[in-house]
C-alpha cells in the first residue's frame, strides 16, 4: 500500500542528497576545521598517542646525539623530521643495490620488534666520517668496504641502543649483521608501522645525514599508553543502533495481494472485458501483505476514510 508519494531511495537519488549536502554554505562564524582522511594510511593512535608519540622520539633522537657524540668525539645535533604510520605492503622488497641498508633487532630471538634503515648516502657518509677519510664519502653510489660495513654496524648497533635506552618497556638487541636491498625481517602486507625519520648533523656541518626507524606499532602501544575512546568517538555498539535508528525510518512498498491467478501467455493475450478469472483463494479468504517479495502479515479488506485498507489480523512468522 501507498499513499500516493514515491518514497524509493535509489542510488540517484542517494548521490542527489550527499552532493546537496556537501554543497551547503558552512558559516564561517562555526570555524570548522577539516582534515583530509586518507584510508590508504592506518590509524593506529590517537591524538594523545601521538602527543606521547612525540615526546619520545624527541628523548630517541636526544639519547642518539649523545651515541654519536661518543663514538665521533664530536658535538651532534639529532632531529625528528617526521613520524609517519604506513602498511607493511608499502615497504617492497628490492634488489636494487643502490637500496638502504637494514638493521634489524628486537626483544629475543624470533621477536621482531623493528630495523633501523640508512640510505645509501649515509651509511656511506657515517663510516667514512668515523675513519676521517672524506674523499670516499664523495662517491656514495659505490659499495661499502668490508671494513666500513663493521663501522656501520657498529654506529647502527648504538642507534638501536639508543632506542632501547629511551624505552622503559624494552631491552632490544639488534641483529647479527647488516643487510642492503631487502628488508630483514617477514611482515604481512596489513601489518601497520610507524616510520620515524631523522637528521643526524655535526656541529660544524652544514650537510645532515638521513636514516629511519621502522618499527611494528604494536610495539609502540605500551610506550605511548592505551588508546581512550574519547566523548566525539563512537563505539562500533554506538554506530549499529544509529545506522539501524535510521534503517527504521525508511519507507517501504508493501503490496496487498488478495489472491493470485497462474495464466499461459495465450491465455493472458485473449482476455476480454468482463471475463472472469478463477483464482487460488476463496472470497472470505484473508489478504497477503508483502513485503520484498516475502509475505509478513495477512488481514482482512477494510475501508478507511474512503480509501481501501487492509486490518492486520495474523503475523506471519508468529505462525
Amino acid at each position: 500500500m501507498s499513499n500516493g508519494v514515491n518514497h524509493n531511495l535509489n542510488r540517484e537519488k542517494m548521490q542527489q542528497i550527499i552532493a546537496s549536502i556537501g554543497s551547503q554554505k558552512v558559516d564561517d562564524s562555526d570555524k570548522v576545521e577539516a582534515t583530509e582522511y586518507n584510508w590508504h594510511q592506518p590509524h593506529c593512535f590517537s591524538s594523545d598517542q601521538l602527543k606521547e608519540l612525540d615526546n619520545f622520539t624527541a628523548k630517541v633522537a636526544q639519547a642518539c646525539a649523545e651515541k654519536f657524540a661518543q663514538l665521533y668525539n664530536g658535538d651532534f645535533n639529532v632531529t625528528i623530521t617526521s613520524t609517519t604510520q604506513h602498511f607493511a605492503n608499502e615497504f617492497t622488497v628490492s634488489n636494487d643495490p643502490q637500496s638502504d641498508y637494514y638493521l634489524a633487532f628486537g626483544t629475543g630471538q624470533d621477536q621482531p620488534f623493528g630495523l633501523v634503515g640508512m640510505p645509501g648516502q649515509t651509511a656511506i657518509a657515517w663510516a667514512t666520517q668515523l675513519l676521517g677519510d672524506t674523499k670516499s664519502a664523495e662517491n656514495s653510489d659505490r659499495d661499502l668496504s668490508q671494513l666500513e660495513q663493521s663501522l656501520l654496524f657498529d654506529i647502527a648497533f648504538s642507534v638501536v641502543k639508543a632506542l632501547s635506552d629511551s624505552c622503559d618497556n624494552y631491552d632490544l638487541h639488534p641483529s647479527s649483521k647488516i643487510v642492503r636491498g631487502q628488508m630483514p625481517i617477514e611482515l604481512e602486507d596489513t601489518e601497520e608501522l610507524c616510520k620515524i625519520t631523522f637528521n643526524v648533523k655535526k656541529s660544524d656541518s652544514e650537510n645532515p645525514s638521513e636514516a629511519y626507524f621502522l618499527i611494528l606499532s604494536d610495539k609502540l602501544k605500551p610506550i605511548v599508553g592505551q588508546k581512550i575512546q574519547s566523548s566525539k568517538e563512537f563505539s562500533a555498539e554506538d554506530i549499529a543502533k544509529a545506522m539501524l535508528s535510521y534503517v527504521y525510518k525508511l519507507p517501504t512498498s508493501i503490496t496487498a495481494q488478495l489472491a493470485s491467478a497462474v495464466l499461459t501467455f495465450e491465455e493472458i493475450m485473449s482476455l476480454q472485458v468482463d471475463d472472469i478469472l478463477l483464482l487460488d483463494k476463496k472470497a472470505n479468504e484473508l489478504v497477503e501483505l508483502i513485503v520484498e517479495g516475502q509475505t509478513i502479515l495477512r488481514g482482512r479488506p477494510a475501508k478507511s476514510d474512503g480509501k481501501y485498507a487492509v486490518v492486520i489480523t495474523n503475523l506471519c512468522g508468529a505462525e
